[in-house]
């Protein structure tokens, strides 16, 4: 796919996004001379631009400044390379160096970011760090114990635009439908728009409609009379959608719903009433409906196997929760409070040394955040002593985290535009709301706008 520069959003927007990220960045021309870094990396180095502009990465090196240079080895290399070093401070940085290439395979530039893991990880000393208490997105907080045992950590933008979406939603009553990748945490984010919403006091339902079998599923939803069918209790029983009466039912894997039961949730949706199994009457209820999947609904409506009305009806307001590797700055917070609760839970005192963590950063956590809970729940049991090394990771993890370091290694100079062009975007999506406003501000055509917001799935833009 060719890329034509005239269309893409101006670079010089780029350098005011990046004095609003929180990680460190460096950029670095093709000889190792430094051209600029962000307002972030001048406090983590507890440097000024001016300090560094126009010196070379080994000076910078040579002076203290970080050590190893990891501008350095890539411009050696030719490839993208993480790695755990240090600032002059002692702080412990965890940092990725990616080259950006010309069209003959040349480095014009090495961008750096980096982020401080010191209270993520142990000093080569096994000096004893105290980890330092997370902090969760603004107001998200006091939440049942039984959230998928995880906090909500939001500190990727992605994340944040989830959760700012997921905060203006609680507070109506339309029918919402999450979609995500198994394990990117769904339930949670439902979980979230019950308990910050007007119907926090009332029930909260879930319902599994892939496990419950397709006999069953008609009566478990919408329950059934005395004697409605062979096998049935004598005074009956209230369906699920009863006992969420005046809460929310969360409608988990609802691609799984058989056809013949779309038709009666959609009429349930529609009429806001109830039918019990072998009944004729009606009950009317009012239950706040949420539902979520990890499949394509729409591919499923063209293949004819999910009503095109229901889909309609269910996806009033969308949320699309995104995969861990697509919200990198969460994993090391996450990976974080998981071990700090691991720790609590099995009353142990388990530390992960950078070696290790460099390699879980570099693994691409296709399970999500249910994968990354379960891995560190594994190394804290399994690993001897309280340091979880790279020796104790397991083996598919760590082939996996090599292949996909090696993958892409070598970013074009237009692919990084379309990384900065769509980071910039999903910034002006969150300050701007509306595509007119973006458009002003980005000082492009509305129809341009709406265009790559399409083209990068940002929104279903209108």
């Amino acid at each position: 796919m060719s890329y034509r520069f005239s269309e893409s959003i101006r670079f010089a927007k780029l350098l005011p996004l990046m004095d609003s990220i929180t990680d460190a960045i460096f950029i670095d021309d093709k000889d190792g001379i430094c051209i600029w870094c962000n307002k972030a990396c001048e406090e983590l180095y507890n440097i000024s631009i001016n300090d560094v502009r126009g010196r070379h990465v080994e000076e910078l090196e040579q002076s203290g400044i970080f050590s190893p240079s990891v501008t350095k080895r890539v411009l050696q290399e030719q490839r993208e390379i993480t790695i755990i070093h240090e600032n002059k401070h002692g702080k412990k940085l965890l940092t990725t160096g990616m080259p950006i290439m010309d069209d003959d395979d040349k480095i014009l530039k090495v961008i750096t970011t980096s982020r401080d893991i010191t209270q993520l990880t142990v000093a080569s000393d096994n000096a004893d760090i105290t980890p330092a208490p997370l902090i969760n997105v603004n107001d998200i907080k006091n939440f049942d114990e039984d959230l998928d045992d995880t906090d909500v950590i939001a500190d990727s933008l992605a994340m944040q635009n989830v959760m700012s979406l997921t905060k203006k939603l609680a507070t109506v009553n339309s029918t919402v439908l999450i979609t995500g990748e198994s394990g990117v945490g769904k339930g949670m984010i439902a979980r979230i728009l019950h308990e910050e919403g007007n119907r926090s006091s009332g029930p909260f339902v879930t319902v599994n409609c892939g496990a419950i079998p397709e006999n069953l599923i008609e009566s478990e939803l919408f329950g059934y009379v005395p004697g409605a069918f062979t096998g049935s209790r004598a005074e009956g029983k209230r369906g699920l959608f009863e006992a969420a009466q005046n809460g929310t039912i969360f409608l988990d894997e609802i691609s799984e719903l058989p056809l013949n039961l779309q038709v009666n949730l959609l009429r349930v949706i529609q009429e806001r009433e109830i039918t019990p199994v072998g009944g004729v009457e009606s009950i009317p209820i009012d239950v706040r409906i949420v539902s979520a999947t990890n499949k394509p609904l729409r591919e499923l409506v063209k293949q004819g196997k999910f009503r095109e009305d229901l889909f309609y009806r269910l996806n009033v307001v969308p949320i699309l929760v995104p995969p861990l590797r697509d919200r990198p700055e969460d994993l090391l917070p996450l990976i974080h409070s998981n071990l700090v609760k691991c720790n609590e839970r099995l009353n142990e005192n388990k530390k992960i040394t950078p070696e290790a963590m460099s390699v879980l950063y570099k693994y691409p956590w296709p399970g999500n955040i249910r994968e990354l809970q379960n891995i560190i729940e594994r190394l804290t049991i399994t690993t001897n002593g309280n340091l979880i090394t790279e020796e104790n990771l397991p083996v598919f993890l760590k082939q996996e985290a090599k292949t996909n370091a090696n993958t892409n290694v070598n970013l074009s100079l237009a692919e990084a535009m379309e990384k900065a062009e769509k980071a910039i975007l999903e910034k002006a999506l969150a300050d701007y709301g509306s595509t007119r406003a973006m458009a002003k501000a980005l000082q492009v055509s509305q129809p341009t706008i709406v265009r790559k917001l399409h083209r990068y799935n940002l929104v279903d833009a209108q």
